[in-house]
């Protein structure tokens, strides 16, 4: 395993320190693998590309030279007050490409969103030359900029994304339709983001599948009719959001689970399928966040997706 960020260890070299306060047993044995790359630039001309293999298969991409950098005028965004308490974080909806969850001063909430768009064209040029099979395939989602410190923040154990997990959202499906993410860290004061990073996906899933439910009939068309989700929930959603719910309410899990500690400097961008691979945000301030959808069926290897692998381990399709 190619360990690449400014420092990886075992769970049981820190997580006693954090919010949960829970003791460490497991050693870092069975995690994703996290690949580094020399990378420097964003643009065309940078040595990395040709790896979706890489990623198909779970591993975290790091590049600690490959650093978004604010101009003298947009660091006065690196202030928390710049973001609306009631928001997670500030974004950029696309296609409209509005501006949402930002507050002081509306003077310069252009100025704003022009550094999240610069951002999300940064990662789509980066996504691109990394992954040269999705030209033409990959659509951009929403991009955002994340002022506020991780740690400390309180929220119910479902929304608690210091709990290791995979993405899935109950009010938007994703029908199979894969997650790809960019992430930079721009703290200003030497601060890391720290992550935890779980197991690979199929193992998360066999943990998991003996205590599956099937959904009810015809619940997926009443709560896409009430307006519950924003498109009809399949039944990959529903395994996924078990997988997600069970995996945060479970402590030992977060306790015992197969896990390393990760440690993101300033000015290292990461790459990662976050539906595939199970993940937690336990401290850090500044960052920005793009994300991509691809349909599986446009992967270099959809086999590696957590649909195909989902419907192996059932045994059925699942739509």
């Amino acid at each position: 395993m190619n360990i690449g960020m400014s420092r990886v260890f075992s769970l049981a070299d820190g997580w006693a320190e954090s919010r949960h306060s829970v003791p460490a047993e497991h050693p870092a044995a069975g995690v994703t693998p996290v690949h580094e790359h020399p990378d420097a630039t964003w643009a065309d001309d940078g040595p990395t590309r040709g790896v979706e293999a890489e990623v198909e298969d779970g591993a975290v991409l790091s590049f600690p030279q490959l650093a978004f950098r604010f101009s003298d005028k947009e660091r006065a965004f690196l202030d928390e007050h710049w973001a609306d308490p009631k928001a997670k974080n500030i974004s950029v909806r696309w296609p409209a490409g509005e501006l949402r969850g930002a507050a002081g001063d509306p003077a310069r909430h252009a100025e704003l969103r022009a550094l999240i768009v610069r951002y999300a064209e940064y990662s789509e040029s980066l996504a691109l030359r990394l992954f040269p099979h999705y030209r033409g395939r990959l659509r951009r989602g929403n991009s955002s900029f994340r002022p506020i410190d991780v740690a400390g923040r309180e929220t119910s154990w479902r929304k608690d994304d210091t709990r290791l997990h995979v993405d899935a959202f109950p009010s938007n499906p994703m029908q199979g339709t894969r997650l790809l993410r960019v992430f930079s860290n721009v703290n200003p004061n030497g601060q890391p983001r720290h992550w935890r990073i779980g197991e690979p996906f199929a193992a998360h899933a066999r943990r998991y599948l003996a205590s599956y439910t099937r959904p009810l009939p015809g619940s997926a068309w009443l709560m896409h009719r009430l307006g519950l989700t924003k498109r009809r929930r399949t039944e990959y959603d529903h395994v996924m959001l078990q997988l997600h719910d069970h995996a945060k309410a479970d402590i030992e899990f977060q306790r015992k689970s197969p896990q390393a500690e990760a440690f993101f400097a300033p000015g290292t961008t990461w790459v990662v399928y976050s539906d595939q691979v199970p993940h937690a945000a336990m401290g850090g301030q500044f960052m920005m966040e793009q994300t991509f959808y691809l349909d599986v069926e446009d992967l270099q290897r959809p086999e590696t997706s957590p649909l195909r692998t989902l419907e192996r381990l059932l045994h059925r399709p699942l739509k």
